[in-house]
């Protein structure tokens, strides 16, 4: 890609006109994104992530009545996806993938199973089947949503000596120690009941954490000790209007590369919240940006962080905001861009 274009790629539900995974080209200079194209035919791609070496993406999906990973090699040239193997068992597919630096593990947390998995990785990028399996147990007071665990994020911690992991079923954010190459459980932190917790989203400086409720919409600040792998809670902070009373439901953080700003997605309010991270790593809330669509499930920032593409889940559009980076505000530029229900939103490393 020339220097003011950057490459993306999104991960879909494959109902509709949907078949799989998409990419798209953002131009910065034009402010638009062009060149939108199926790369990969997979059942449900509802999660992918980039290798940090920019050569290998990974992809949850399902095949028949089994779910797992999916591997692709980038082709840098034409951006095109190659399948190099897949990982399935029986059962449901994952809901997220992470990836650590050197690209040599990669993890998938299943919501339906309420279990976490790692995966080792081959020279070439493919995977070897499962490693290690963590299961969980319990139950929260949401009876409809809480029933029984379910696992709804895993990802390396910054310093990669433990795996954070969140459980929207039990209320809880556990961490692994992975230094042995199998998932060992550590720390566990029980949050307010209720509260769905679903994503994490790490402060660069390593030491704070931002965890996304589904259940309560609210932002939690913690103090991630990189010693013991273990969390604190500083602060419970809304991410939608109190006055707010129809269905929303938290989906996706982000935090900048500079650590100023923190953004959550809110599917029902549908809106982008900004908040303004102050010294003590605690948040003030700065506005609620409009979705320009139905259900917004994930969002990400190019790589420049000058601005941010959004995916409107039920109404099938991309949205792109440019965003003032003294400020944080966002502004919307382009928000008719279909994708048919896009869900993840990853760009390429530069």
């Amino acid at each position: 890609m020339s220097k003011n274009k950057f490459r993306g790629f999104i991960g879909t539900y494959t109902k509709g006109d949907s078949k799989g995974i998409y990419s798209f080209v953002f131009d910065q200079e034009s402010e638009q994104i062009t060149d939108i194209e199926l790369v990969a035919e997979v059942n449900n791609p509802t999660y992918v992530t980039v290798s940090e070496d920019n050569r290998y993406l990974y992809a949850v999906g399902a095949n028949n009545d089994q779910g797992g990973l999916v591997a692709y090699a980038i082709d840098l040239e034409t951006n095109k996806l190659q399948e190099l193997n897949r990982q399935m068992t029986e059962g449901s597919s994952p809901c997220y993938v992470g990836v650590n630096h050197d690209n040599s593990q990669v993890l998938a947390a299943y919501y339906h199973r309420g279990s976490v998995e790692l995966f080792e990785t081959n020279n070439d990028g493919s995977l070897n089947p499962r490693k290690s399996v963590a299961e969980f147990t319990g139950s929260g007071p949401n009876k409809d949503r809480q029933e029984k665990p379910h696992t709804h994020y895993a990802q390396f911690t910054p310093n990669e000596k433990f795996v954070a992991v969140v459980d929207l079923g039990i209320d809880q954010i556990i961490t692994f120690d992975v230094s042995s190459g199998e998932l060992k459980e550590g720390h566990k932190l029980s949050v307010r009941p209720g509260s769905g917790p679903r994503h994490l989203a790490f402060h660069p400086n390593g030491k704070m954490a931002y965890c996304m409720t589904e259940l309560s919409n609210e932002v939690i600040v913690l103090e991630f000790n990189q010693e013991d792998g273990s969390f604190k809670e500083l602060q419970y902070i809304p991410t939608i209007p109190e006055d707010f009373t129809e269905n929303s439901q938290g989906a996706a953080i982000r935090v900048t590369k500079d650590g100023r700003f923190v953004y959550v997605s809110n599917r029902g309010h549908n809106s982008i919240a900004s908040f303004k991270v102050e010294a003590d790593g605690t948040l003030t809330y700065l506005e609620y940006t409009a979705s320009e669509g139905n259900w917004p499930r994930d969002f990400q920032f190019d790589p420049t962080e000058e601005y941010v593409v959004g995916s409107n889940q039920e109404s099938g559009n991309l949205v792109l905001y440019k965003r003032d980076t003294e400020t944080g505000r966002l502004t919307v530029i382009d928000k008719d861009i279909k994708v048919p229900y896009p869900v993840c939103v990853a760009f390429l490393h530069e």
